[in-house]
């Protein structure tokens, strides 16, 4: 069981981090939300919670909860700028369909 994060990606946070001043990586995770059931969500890790499993992808470190890694095994967060819009892209295996607007997904 694995999560990663793209050069791209790794680059961005690393960067941003360092800009915060303070942190240790990121967080990913998934919420019940939108018409497709789940959304994920991404947030700053400042303290290591215990009961989170930690990966490392080119010097960053993501974490995610055991239930959340259910859904999310495989997946490698992208950074992607495509014209004037740029952001994180989830590149999730476990994917069955997603929905019209891409807020929600299930597996």
């Amino acid at each position: 069981m694995a999560l990663t994060l793209s050069e791209r990606a790794a680059e961005h946070v690393g960067a941003f981090l360092a800009k915060r001043g303070k942190g240790l990586g990121v967080r990913l995770g998934v919420k019940t939300s939108g018409c497709s059931g789940m959304a994920y969500k991404l947030e700053f890790v400042d303290v290591e919670n215990g009961e989170d499993v930690r990966f490392e992808s080119y010097g960053v470190a993501i974490y995610t909860d055991a239930k959340s890694l259910a859904y999310l095994d495989g997946t490698e967060l992208d950074y992607v700028k495509e014209g004037l819009n740029e952001g994180f892209r989830f590149n999730n295996p476990n994917v069955k369909n997603e929905c019209g607007c891409g807020e929600s997904f299930n597996v």
